[in-house]
């Protein structure tokens, strides 16, 4: 039988899944609810079920799996250690080990934007680069990141290297939901983008925003923002400009430190586009004084969603590229 791999992207709301050849090829893929609610342990065999369904389908004998998770794990075990918005928040629980033994087949976890990171290396702007430095940020509900360099996604000891959106970059800024303030998620985040955004609608400031949601904050994203500046709302324009500055500044940190030749923007937010790239590129320009930035790419991700998913079937065939120090 031909050899295949999986890879399985959890989130909150659902489990996604693909199936694919050794030349990564997805042959059969499909999601079903997480259903987070019946704990652990019941998501891990709906998580099976939809991999063995899905093997069925492609008439091939699994030889590995990739699952990217929710935050943190310990990458040698495959225990999750904390995936603070899933119910139980996951401690301790071997997952790999449940899977393995399930599927018969090699089981490795990866936290779900390591994981996405790993993707557009291997799929994405980082293809054929085999000597890449690059910076990965997500930024959609939260702000997650990850880190290669010379063509290795680094994780550290704990898997955790590459929190991006952790930075502090207003000191006395806003409560982080990791327990800091002022860190770049609870500035420039889907919600607090939308934050913003229902403040200037309800100060009388944002007059096609208001049209186009009804007046209801719950219906504003930042995509009907983007829409509402495109239609003329100048203060919801600003918003959308100011949220690209600070994750340029900490795209400007990481290119200080680490002088990497890309820089990919990942996630929901992403779809602003220029909108929010722009202002990217100018305040790495105008923040980064201690060499010339031209040659820094900062590209939005060349894989959208499908990041994830790909880099976890990368993750499966276990192809070289990882460093855990």
């Amino acid at each position: 039988m031909r050899p295949l791999f999986a890879g399985v992207d959890l989130g909150g709301a659902s489990i996604k899944a693909a199936v694919a050849t050794e030349r990564g090829e997805i042959i059969a893929e499909d999601r079903v609810p997480t259903e987070s609610h019946e704990g652990p342990v019941a998501v891990v065999e709906r998580m099976t079920v939809l991999i063995e369904r899905l093997v069925r389908q492609s008439s091939g004998e699994l030889r590995g799996l990739g699952v990217g998770v929710p935050g943190l794990v310990d990458v040698a075990t495959g225990v999750t250690k904390f995936l603070p918005n899933l119910p139980t928040q996951w401690r301790d629980v071997a997952v790999g080990a449940m899977l393995q033994e399930r599927l018969r087949a090699p089981a490795r976890l990866l936290n779900d934007v390591r994981a996405a990171t790993l993707g557009e290396l291997r799929f994405g702007h980082g293809a054929g680069l085999p000597d890449v430095t690059m910076a990965f940020f997500a930024v959609g509900t939260g702000v997650g990141g990850g880190i290669v360099v010379d063509g290795k996604l680094r994780l550290g000891p704990l898997g955790a290297a590459g929190e991006l959106g952790h930075q502090t970059i207003l000191p006395d800024g806003p409560r982080c939901g990791c327990g800091n303030r002022g860190c770049l998620e609870a500035l420039a985040s889907g919600p607090a983008i939308a934050a913003e955004g229902v403040r200037l609608m309800k100060m009388g400031l944002a007059p096609h925003l208001y049209r186009a949601v009804e007046g209801d904050a719950e219906r504003v994203t930042p995509r009907e923002m983007l829409a509402a500046a495109q239609a003329g709302d100048e203060r919801v324009h600003e918003a959308l400009v100011c949220a690209g500055e600070w994750i340029g500044i900490a795209a400007g940190n990481v290119v200080t430190i680490l002088h990497p030749d890309l820089v990919v923007i990942g996630g929901g937010v992403a779809e602003l586009g220029e909108t929010l790239l722009e202002p990217i590129r100018r305040t790495i320009r105008e923040r980064v004084g201690m060499f010339p930035t031209e040659g820094v790419r900062v590209e939005r991700s060349a894989l959208g969603e499908r990041a994830g998913i790909l880099g976890c079937l990368a993750l499966a065939q276990e192809k070289p590229g990882i460093a855990t120090a």
